[in-house]
């Protein structure tokens, strides 16, 4: 009988060492459509070991005029090139757990504006130096008499205005003017048309004159909305309904940016019809699950899909809520007729 031997026999007997074949290159994923078509960019904001840098996270994005990506996690606030090599940060006590932020640029500079829900404030500090300005506690001249403040989402009026949502507790909207004096507060948690149910996001929606806030009602029933009210707290509209579980918003230009906490983004345009979604997630054990770890990521679908931001190109940057720390560039895609 003939005997014959594979190379892996070869190698076994002999003691040669097989080359090692490199691990399959994760290739770049195309979603949305149209004019909002976007590829996801693989290993974005990974660290040299290709694991996450940012660690736990339920937070948000922004981006500053240089084009640098600030996201927060539960260990602080990093900073991102925008091709994905960490940059600075701001870490500790002071910066963790920051559940939404805006940047703002003003006479003295940019500035982050940011929502604490785990530790009862909003406030505002300097996005490249990281020094705290103003702080935001539950305003005792409010005169409620409130057992709990958990704020989810802060954004500001062109007059310097801070608006200040209490979303996981009274769904209060607090207003308070540029050096943090309350001014009022406004809306009250319930299902009816203008109550809120986990008011969870907001925005100044920048599309119409005066601008309004755009508020992501999260858990109204049957599914989440969004809501417009003007900046004197009064309310003008019911946007759009049925979108899941809208955690937070974004514009620019004529669009709008919704992460929906089941997996996936939607795009909205100037007449807040979706024009466009990306990521979605098909399974519904796995949209809305925070336990997704880095190993069982899939490249272009999402699992907690928590917040978002454009830079000046029009690419996007995503942030899923995740227990191993998820941030994603998705560059858009010039599509010619």
């Amino acid at each position: 009988m003939k005997t014959r031997f594979t190379p892996v026999a070869v190698a076994l007997v002999f003691g040669f060492a097989l080359p090692v074949v490199a691990a399959e290159k994760t290739e770049p994923v195309r979603m949305g459509c149209g004019a909002m078509t976007f590829d996801t960019v693989p290993g974005w904001g990974l660290g040299d070991d290709g694991k996450s840098v940012i660690g736990p996270c339920h937070g948000s994005v922004v981006v500053d005029k240089e084009g640098n990506i600030y996201t927060s996690s539960h260990a602080g606030v990093f900073v991102f090139s925008p091709d994905g090599k960490k940059i600075r940060s701001y870490l500790g006590d002071k910066y963790s757990d920051i559940h939404d932020m805006k940047i703002r640029e003003e006479d003295e500079g940019e500035f982050i504006y940011g929502a604490r829900n785990n530790n009862r404030e909003g406030f505002k500090f300097n996005a490249q130096t990281g020094e705290i300005v103003l702080k935001l506690p539950f305003p005792e001249s409010s005169g409620l008499n409130l057992k709990q403040f958990n704020p989810t989402a802060i954004t500001v009026a062109p007059n310097g205005d801070i608006f200040l949502s209490d979303g996981y507790a009274s769904n209060h909207i607090f207003k308070f003017d540029k050096t943090g004096k309350y001014l009022m507060h406004f809306g009250t948690k319930g299902n009816g048309l203008k109550e809120f149910s986990t008011a969870h996001g907001m925005t100044l929606d920048t599309r119409y004159n005066p601008p309004r806030l755009l508020i992501c009602d999260r858990n109204h029933q049957p599914k989440g909305r969004l809501l417009h009210y003007s900046l004197e707290g009064e309310f003008i509209e019911e946007v759009v309904t049925g979108l899941g579980m809208p955690t937070s918003a974004v514009v620019q230009g004529d669009f709008v940016s919704v992460p929906d906490l089941h997996g996936r983004l939607v795009i909205l345009n100037k007449n807040n019809t979706i024009i466009s979604v990306l990521g979605n997630n098909p399974d519904p054990a796995k949209g809305g699950n925070y336990n997704i770890p880095q190993a069982k990521w899939i490249e272009g679908i999402f699992s907690g899909t928590h917040g978002s931001s454009w830079d000046k190109d029009g690419n996007l940057y995503v942030q899923d809520w995740n227990v191993s720390g998820r941030i994603m560039k998705l560059v858009r895609v010039k599509i010619t007729p």
